[in-house]
């Protein structure tokens, strides 16, 4: 139709004045849509003079677009595009206040209007409407050109005149909720997902964040008013300080919202591989007082991946009372839920050095919380204890008055208790016990977490060991076959020997931990010292390895069935198995053999 109508007067399309145009209009040769068209097509003739221009080449004269834009007369632009419309009306009054002309989007400008405040649709910027269902608004010549023409280049600026396109100075930009909308409960289509990709969103931030010497980028509703103190001149930082601190943030909140793309991508095309590439998203929750060592420095971050959303654990845990918590408060309460976290009975876990030193399961949590501490009252004083269940008026107050077993008069002492609930009075109690004790409240670990470690220029991926008794087959193996009560006996030792750090031998009894031996070189000091703390209560307990025995007789074995062990449990694989079969023969001892093995290093 257009082309039509400029070919019935001679017109050549490409050169089409404004003056021609407007006298296309009135004569009724062309619609308004057409007339958007052709001045869009005269702004990207703009913008490739802009991008031709670089660093030194010389503009060359041209006519001048419809509008002139109201940065070219002196006016500051702020270019606001928001999805996230918290504190919108805030921004947009005090932006209107300093001065400058808001240009907006669909959404973000009716809400400006509706609170009246004065606003510019982008579409009258770009002389050109929004279309594909919203999916082109702003990559448009007057818009890019704006953000990214360099001030203190003449070319940039002598290409910005010579087609009329104003700076932009403030760039104001949030993006679609993909991470929201591919995490919600409710299922959601691939269709819907691709949807909620923004693409004019980040290319404008990237765009206002490369030029953020002369434009400045906000992307997170919390710098609205530091940007308003900004340029107020009430801001506590350099101006350039200020602007890459804005750009970096910029960039980083753009790549995270990549990385979740590009995880669900993945996992929508190859859901059980692990991908070539791995881009983490961390948000720093907090910063540390130091790191393991007062001489290390620390912070934490929360794991914003796709992979780790609804499957709770401590680094979403909420902080009812205490101190603020330590780097090896982290990894100590993290070792004491992930355990508690595995077993379904009301249970109880004490922990020191991120190894489980009591372990008690019982429908009195009173009860278990008592025989927990009893495994190793000596490891337990200054641990952390965590319970699977809710802590109550009753289970507070024992944990507040309870005395250590070792002199029956000095009240125990624990950096954290965390726990899935606390009723209001026994909250209200166990702040009372110290000024310093951490309550945490965590959401149950659930199945399906990805294991991350650090090793010297890398990294090490592995899925969680989410592996319980309840889907592993104890076989027996010897002539003599455990009672029933010897094999859930078993079965507790070896979900508690699976958090016990290798080399690592558990003795249990009655749903109760009775001692443990973890970290030594060799299985047979492990053995050693999980005895000694049993003491005369491992006769006829389960004992539980987390690795094979590689040597019975005069070995771990052996010295297992002399202390009257009643039955053992180890996951087998040894070259010398037979041996251990043997050894538990000749002393009249039952073994379970797994075929599963729990390393933990």
């Amino acid at each position: 139709m257009v082309a039509a109508a400029l070919l019935k007067l001679k017109l050549p399309s490409p050169s089409s004045s404004v003056q021609e145009l407007g006298f296309l209009q009135r004569r009724g040769c062309i619609d308004r849509v057409c007339t958007l068209q052709l001045r869009a097509f005269t702004a990207v003739r703009a913008f490739t003079a802009l991008a031709m221009a670089g660093d030194h080449a010389v503009a060359t004269s041209a006519e001048p677009t419809l509008r002139h834009h109201a940065s070219a007369s002196g006016s500051k632009q702020a270019l606001i595009s928001l999805s996230n419309k918290k504190s919108l009306e805030f921004l947009g009054r005090n932006l209107i206040d300093l001065g400058y002309t808001i240009i907006s989007t669909g959404g973000t400008a009716e809400t400006l209007e509706k609170a009246n405040i004065a606003v510019q649709k982008v579409e009258e910027l770009t002389a050109f409407p929004e279309m594909l269902d919203g999916r082109v608004k702003t990559l448009h010549p007057n818009i890019h050109g704006g953000i990214l023409a360099r001030r203190d280049f003449d070319t940039h600026m002598e290409a910005l005149k010579q087609w009329n396109i104003g700076t932009i100075d403030i760039v104001v930009v949030n993006l679609y909720p993909f991470y929201e909308t591919v995490t919600a409960s409710t299922a959601v289509s691939f269709e819907n997902g691709i949807e909620k990709i923004d693409i004019g969103g980040p290319a404008m931030i990237r765009a206002a964040a490369k030029n953020h010497k002369d434009v400045l980028v906000v992307v997170d509703p919390e710098d609205y008013a530091p940007l308003i103190e900004h340029l107020q001149g009430k801001g506590s930082m350099e101006d350039q300080t200020f602007r890459r601190r804005l750009a970096w943030k910029a960039f980083q909140h753009v790549a995270s919202y990549d990385s979740a793309v590009a995880e669900w991508l993945w996992k929508q095309t190859c859901a059980d591989d692990f991908a070539p590439t791995l881009t983490l998203p961390l948000s720093k929750s907090s910063s540390l007082r130091y790191g393991e060592n007062p001489h290390q420095k620390a912070a934490f971050y929360v794991d914003r991946s796709l992979a780790d959303v609804a499957l709770g654990g401590i680094a979403t845990a909420l902080q009812h009372h205490g101190k603020e918590m330590s780097y090896n408060n982290y990894l100590d309460a993290d070792a004491a839920w992930n355990c508690v976290s595995e077993f379904s009975s009301p249970t109880c876990v004490v922990v020191k050095h991120t190894n489980p030193c009591g372990v008690a399961s019982r429908e009195n949590l009173v009860e278990a919380y008592r025989l927990a501490v009893e495994a190793d009252p000596v490891s337990a004083f200054g641990g952390i204890v965590a319970f699977n269940v809710e802590v109550d008026e009753v289970l507070a107050k024992e944990i507040r008055e309870f005395r250590s077993p070792t002199d029956g008069e000095t009240r125990m002492f624990y950096e954290i208790v965390v726990a899935p609930k606390y009723s209001a009075k026994g909250l209200e109690i166990l702040k009372g016990k110290s000024k310093t004790l951490r309550i945490l409240e965590a959401k149950k670990n659930e199945k399906g977490r990805r294991s991350l470690r650090q090793v010297g220029g890398g990294w090490l991926l592995q899925e969680a060991d989410d592996i319980t008794p309840d889907s592993v087959s104890f076989r027996t193996v010897t002539e003599k076959s455990p009672t029933d009560k010897q094999t859930e006996d078993a079965k507790f030792a070896w979900l508690c020997v699976k958090h016990v750090k290798s080399n690592a031998i558990v003795v249990a009894k009655d749903n109760r931990m009775l001692g443990m031996g973890s970290g030594q070189p060799n299985r047979v000091k492990s053995l050693q010292i999980a005895l000694e703390k049993a003491g005369k209560e491992a006769e006829g307990a389960a004992l539980a390895s987390d690795a094979f025995f590689p040597f019975a007789w005069n070995d771990a074995v052996e010295d297992a069935c002399k202390a009257n062990i009643g039955v053992i449990a180890q996951p087998g694989g040894s070259m010398r198995d037979q041996d251990a079969v043997d050894c538990c023969n000749k002393y009249g001892v039952a073994m379970l053999m797994t075929g599963i093995r729990h390393f933990r290093h």
